[in-house]
């Protein structure tokens, strides 16, 4: 008993274990392989792929074979035209009696030519499941960005964490000094009860922190795909300086435009919908297909009888009441909607572009700003703790002191996250992973 006692002590007084640091490129690579919208743009992608091989089918030569067996009477029904004697033998009683009859057959065909129907049917096709590929690559990139964001939105809450454990320490220390100075009648018994409710608002303020960090690591959970604990830390990590950030918006663009897959898959897709339309357009011209056959057929399995047939068939549309037209009319305009679709894209990108190269410039100029008053702030706080200490200073000038202290490093704080969020943001709108 007392030695199970002992362990237990034992172990409490163990250090806890360090938790496990997630860095961003971890999180990534658990993105690409686990984010269920990665999976799934994925397996889109392959459907688009059997579908190509789909539309490949009926160029290909066609083989069946068939195979049947049949028990029947053999009463002859007259229709108009026959005799009954010649097939018969000039009889046409009725009878109950049946007999076996055997099919096989083998046959193929292949289409030889349909105005470019089948053909421009496949390379449309083709260009959609290049334009699915495009897409599956934005999905990725998107997800990437969500992942940046998440974890800097992380990182900023811990540092926000670390932040308020300071003011809270600083706090107690000031409580306690306060305490001191009311004991031995140097400060008023309100300097304490001051410097009391300082601490109980800066152990809210920490217990808020710590709930924010929690609940930004669990929507980085969400971001990666992963389904599991919180029990890690972010690394310190900033997303250091994008490669031409402060280039002109020109250069910037024609990068996007080779690179983002948003454009490249609206491309393929106007690929897609042309050929579409001149598959469509091929239905106003005739089919021309080949066929063979061979066959056996008859009573006994042991002595069928063979018979071979080949065949060129011609079909030649006339009129169908305008559906092809309509059908080419209703492409057309898809075409012409792709199209524009594409424009609206391209300028949403030299905007995206342009946010992002605002965003970095602003910020970087906000966290310049914001060192500089956190570096006061610390200043300010060292002078009214000196102040205090020889009783020239207040313990609401010490309060305001502190306050401005910690409002200036969230300021920091937030300037860092926004500096990353917007370095993300120009990745994502150059295209780059």
């Amino acid at each position: 008993m007392i030695a199970n006692l002992a362990l237990i002590v034992l172990a409490a007084a163990a250090p806890a274990a360090p938790a496990k640091i997630l860095t961003l490129d971890e999180a990534l690579a658990a993105a690409r392989a686990q984010q269920p919208q990665v999976r799934q743009a994925a397996a889109t992608t392959q459907a688009a792929l059997a579908r190509v091989d789909e539309s490949l089918a009926p160029l290909l030569p066609q083989v069946n074979g068939s195979a049947n067996y049949q028990r029947e009477t053999a009463n002859f029904a007259s229709r108009p035209g026959s005799l009954p004697n010649q097939i018969s033998g000039g009889t046409s009683g009725e009878s109950w009696s049946t007999g076996n009859y055997y099919t096989l057959g083998l046959n193929a065909s292949v289409l030889l030519y349909d105005f470019g129907q089948s053909r421009s049917r496949w390379r449309s096709s083709q260009a959609s499941a290049a334009s699915q590929k495009d897409s599956e690559r934005a999905t990725l990139e998107q997800v990437l960005f969500s992942v940046r964001s998440a974890y800097f939105q992380a990182r900023a809450a811990k540092e926000l964490v670390k932040v308020t454990s300071e003011t809270l320490a600083n706090q107690q220390k000031h409580m306690e000094q306060t305490q001191g100075f009311v004991e031995a009648g140097t400060q008023p018994e309100i300097s304490l009860a001051q410097a009391k409710t300082d601490v109980a608002n800066a152990r809210v303020q920490l217990i808020t922190a710590e709930n924010g960090y929690e609940t930004a690591k669990a929507q980085l959970n969400q971001a990666m795909g992963v389904e599991g604990t919180t029990d890690y830390d972010v690394a310190d990590e900033t997303l250091p300086a994008v490669d031409g950030e402060d280039g002109s918006i020109g250069v910037l663009l024609d990068e996007s435009v080779k690179a983002r897959p948003e454009l490249a898959a609206l491309a393929n897709q106007i690929r897609a919908q042309e050929l579409n339309v001149r598959s469509l357009r091929g239905a106003f011209g005739p089919t021309l297909g080949f066929s063979t056959g061979f066959s056996d057929a008859g009573q006994q399995a042991s002595s069928l009888v063979w018979n071979w047939s080949a065949g060129l068939a011609l079909s030649v549309p006339i009129f169908q009441g305008g559906q092809t037209r309509a059908q080419v009319r209703e492409a057309e305009a898809n075409l012409a909607a792709i199209r524009a679709q594409l424009d609206g894209e391209r300028q949403q990108v030299r905007l995206e572009i342009e946010q992002a190269r605002l965003a970095i410039r602003a910020a970087r100029a906000a966290l310049d700003a914001s060192d500089e008053a956190l570096a006061n702030a610390r200043v300010r706080l060292q002078l009214a703790e000196g102040r205090y200490e020889t009783g020239v200073g207040s313990i609401i000038e010490l309060g305001d002191s502190q306050v401005a202290l910690t409002s200036a490093a969230q300021q920091t704080v937030q300037a860092e996250y926004s500096l990353a969020q917007a370095r993300a943001g120009l990745l994502k709108a150059l295209g780059r992973e």
